[in-house]
């Protein structure tokens, strides 16, 4: 979970703090590194800025992406396709694991170990086995959303 934990240090949030604290604490850190702030002074300062303000911006929306919240209000559509479509392709890097399924829609299995990926690879029947032993046990984020029909 090295991912999520450099997001949450970064933000100074821990994992029950809501996606309002959050925003609000985000907020705040951006009105103190957003590059705009630096201007006139040293170009050092301004480009640390810019790449703090980056950082910022990529770990508010991966920790949006993987708050409860987030994940209670799209769970009927996580559902959905989960059952109902099937696994057309996946990767691995880094311990995250993504699916992408035959509606179009992707999702990020965080923290999933090599060796569970390489069964996986090996298994006969992704889909069957990725409702045994990935779909409710990892951290997971939607990346891309199904093709509209």
């Amino acid at each position: 979970m090295s991912k999520i934990v450099d997001y949450r240090k970064l933000l100074g949030v821990t994992k029950t703090t809501e996606v309002k604290e959050l925003k609000t604490i985000y907020r705040n850190l951006m009105k103190e590194w957003h590059p705009d702030k630096f201007e006139g002074e040293e170009e050092d300062k301004k480009q640390e800025a810019e790449a703090k303000s980056k950082e910022l911006i990529e770990a508010y929306h991966f920790l949006v992406s993987i708050a409860p919240e987030t994940i209670a209000a799209a769970l009927p559509q996580y559902t959905e396709t989960i059952s109902a479509s099937t696994i057309m392709d996946f990767s691995y890097l880094k311990q995250t694991l993504q699916l992408t399924f035959q509606d179009g829609s992707s999702y990020e299995y965080l923290d999933v170990p090599k060796a569970l990926y390489i069964k996986l690879v090996n298994s006969d029947t992704p889909g069957r086995f990725c409702r045994r032993h990935i779909y409710h046990e990892f951290v997971y984020r939607k990346v891309s959303k199904a093709v509209e029909v």
